[in-house]
């Protein structure tokens, strides 16, 4: 098979990751509809396709993991991929013509079995069992090579584009933050000096939780491992952590600028954020977002709202900075759970704020000016 076809077996259209039959279908039609300029399900299909083909000579790809598996307190960030698409294309029409022009393709989304996280969790009956739904059109020993779990498919897609694209970046929709662990997967074995800046207000440094090597408390852990630690990972806002910034830094070499001291000295913060970027060495940076590395009061429809954090304006001026002055080679926007919010129109506050920080970052990667 080649890319295209092999896309189209693992991924769906955008919007369409979640598997629906007959409560909220309508909703999810209605939308792809709008995002495709497409009048049904044959149309939304065939534009879809004609994205993928784009995606070996695409400047930028864009993927929704619709998965909220990895989470561990409160869950819904299932649906922020589609509500955060919905209101970009509230708030710019004509965003997505821009972005087609400037050589971005929406890859559609990640299809989510929700009781599924990664592969390596799950024994052979399950495997077999779970590739017979996906693949049903596919030869036994043909599905046997393909992923079934969320984290598997998008790094298998990612690493697929990558291969053929390899300077192609990358930016997810999440899902809770574990799904920021396949994209830096994917994009370490094709960006060689990748580092990672994470806004969060936690650390989500844990080698492992209850047994589970991949989860939103997990992924940095690993993703700090694989880009060589040396203060390549480095983490803004936290706040909300069982031990202090010391331990962090002495025991796994991760660099952390703690929400207290970037709220004291926003200025003087990202001056010495960039200059410890700069000072690694890395080549390029993966901005990972979890929404609640901005304070509540902006950002409290996630699963872990937390006060104390990051102003709107700090991270617009660090993703904007660190794609001028070192280079992205992607980013993200996790975390984004629309239907638990706590205050009055929370949930519309959240994603829009969650819409423009992904705007924002697929801009300062491009080079484009908002």
């Amino acid at each position: 098979m080649n890319l295209t076809d092999t896309l189209a077996l693992l991924l769906r259209p955008a919007g369409g990751g979640i598997h629906l039959v007959s409560s909220g279908k309508a909703e999810q039609l209605a939308l792809q509809r709008r995002l495709y300029g497409a009048d049904d399900e044959r149309e939304i299909r065939a534009r879809w396709r004609e994205d993928l083909e784009r995606a070996a000579t695409a400047r930028a790809v864009v993927l929704g993991i619709p998965s909220d598996v990895g989470a561990g307190f409160r869950r819904g960030a299932n649906l922020g991929p589609a509500a955060i698409r919905e209101r970009l294309l509230a708030d710019d029409p004509s965003r997505s013509a821009r972005d087609r022009a400037d050589g971005v393709v929406d890859l559609g989304d990640v299809f989510v079995v929700p009781q599924l996280l990664h592969d390596n969790m799950l024994g052979e009956a399950q495997l077999a069992a779970s590739r017979r739904a996906l693949y049903p059109d596919l030869p036994a020993d043909e599905a046997a090579r393909l992923p079934v779990s969320p984290l598997s498919i998008a790094e298998h897609a990612l690493s697929l584009v990558l291969e053929v694209n390899p300077r192609a970046r990358v930016f997810a929709v999440g899902g809770d933050h574990s799904t920021a662990w396949p994209v830096v997967k994917a994009l370490s074995a094709r960006w060689p000096g990748l580092g990672i800046v994470q806004i969060d207000a936690h650390t989500d440094l844990l080698e492992d939780r209850l047994g589970i090597r991949y989860c939103f408390g997990t992924w940095s852990y690993h993703a700090n491992e694989l880009v060589g630690r040396g203060g390549r990972l480095v983490q803004v806002g936290t706040r909300a952590s069982g031990r202090d910034r010391a331990h962090w830094e002495s025991t796994l070499g991760v660099r952390q600028f703690w929400a207290a001291d970037v709220l004291a000295d926003p200025r003087a913060a990202l001056d010495a954020i960039l200059a410890h970027v700069k000072a690694t060495g890395v080549s390029s940076v993966y901005f990972t977002n979890d929404i609640d590395g901005t304070d509540q009061q902006w950002a409290d429809a996630t699963g872990t709202p937390e006060p104390g954090g990051l102003t709107p304006a700090f991270v617009s001026a660090l993703v904007r900075r660190l794609g001028s002055e070192v280079g992205l080679a992607g980013g993200d926007v996790m975390e984004v759970a629309p239907g638990i919010a706590g205050g009055e129109g929370a949930g519309p506050r959240t994603v829009g704020l969650a819409a423009g920080y992904l705007a924002e970052t697929i801009d300062a990667a491009l080079g484009r000016t908002r």
